[in-house]
């Protein structure tokens, strides 16, 4: 029989473990991180509702969700997916993230078929995601949300050529806009303005 070591807990674990107070605190601060994407949804909602877009109507059929989890690398998370529309290989989402203890994120998911039907309007709007702070994945997996340098780098940090070739050799395109957590109480307004960003490059539309 395989002796388990004996188990042992630090000064601070043993401290946490006497004390309800901060999971309690833990539980608040993510119903709150909940309604403040409910808060982002509704100001995305508006801004679709008042622009005359040409996307694909199949990505607004599916209601906007809210995820959420406790192990993202041992981290909780909360995930606004809207719009939406994951169909097997086929991917069309605006992610806005809130990760514990790192950041907030906004993201712009494409895979499949919407990869190449937009891929040449992101091509042709590199100027204006290096301006706007954007990464891109360079991760030969789409579902990792963290910004090392073996999944997302600056638009800024590449030149168009390498941009050309990563958008290229890979079946989905992630662009995202990482934000402080210390930026919680403008996220709604920094959602819908990078919101307004991907639109308006996606659709070609005349920004105002």
């Amino acid at each position: 029989m395989q002796h388990r070591a004996k188990i042992q807990f630090s000064e601070l674990e043993q401290s946490l473990m006497r004390n309800a107070e901060w999971i309690l605190t833990k539980n608040a601060i993510m119903e709150k991180m909940k309604w403040l994407l409910q808060d982002c949804q509704d100001e995305q909602a508006a801004l679709f509702s008042n622009m005359h877009s040409s996307l694909p109507a199949e990505i607004f059929i599916t209601s906007a969700k809210i995820s959420k989890g406790e192990n993202y690398d041992g981290l909780p998370w909360l995930m606004l997916d809207y719009p939406r529309h994951f169909e097997k290989e086929n991917s069309f989402a605006i992610r806005t993230l809130f990760w514990w203890g790192n950041f907030f994120s906004v993201t712009l998911h494409l895979s499949g078929k919407y990869k190449e039907q937009y891929a040449a309007n992101i091509i042709s709007q590199y100027d204006t995601l290096n301006q706007n702070d954007f990464y891109l994945c360079v991760n030969n997996t789409e579902w990792e949300h963290h910004f090392e340098k073996t999944n997302y780098i600056p638009v800024n940090k590449t030149d168009i050529d390498a941009f050309l070739q990563i958008i290229n050799e890979k079946n989905f395109i992630k662009l995202s806009v990482k934000i402080d957590l210390y930026q919680w109480e403008n996220l709604p307004e920094q959602v819908v303005s990078i919101t307004k960003t991907i639109m308006e490059m996606l659709d070609q539309l005349p920004r105002r």
